[in-house]
């Protein structure tokens, strides 16, 4: 199970990788292992301020559904629209090619919340 060390992570099981003024995020390893296959993701929050805490959309799997929530306050400017097609990209490179949206994050958005990567391996147990 990987946990890179240049994200942040909610524990709520989202990452959050800083690209400029833009966040990606998406699902941990650790999610989308407990997840199973995952069959469809479905974001409709985009152009939508969403607070840190709030849901902005659901991963379905073959046996669930989870909601996902917002690690940080922020416009979702973008959702990845690959996974309409493919959301088993979510399973095979949860931190690559399988991020889920990016955020412009508001002036106030605070990240003092998120974890590191050793304290989100200490919070599922690895």
């Amino acid at each position: 199970m990987q946990f890179p060390d240049q994200l942040l992570y909610s524990k709520d099981h989202e990452w959050v990788r800083m690209e400029g003024d833009l966040a990606v995020v998406g699902i941990t390893d650790f999610a989308q292992s407990e997840l199973g296959d995952i069959v469809f993701v479905d974001v409709n929050t985009v152009g939508k301020q969403i607070e840190a805490g709030q849901v902005f959309g659901t991963v379905e799997a073959v046996k669930t559904v989870s909601d996902l929530f917002m690690p940080l306050t922020g416009e979702v400017v973008e959702f990845n629209t690959s996974l309409a097609s493919s959301a088993e990209v979510v399973n095979k490179d949860p931190y690559g090619a399988g991020w889920i949206i990016k955020v412009r994050p508001a002036p106030s958005a605070d990240t003092s919340h998120l974890l590191d990567a050793a304290a989100y391996r200490k919070l599922v147990g690895h």
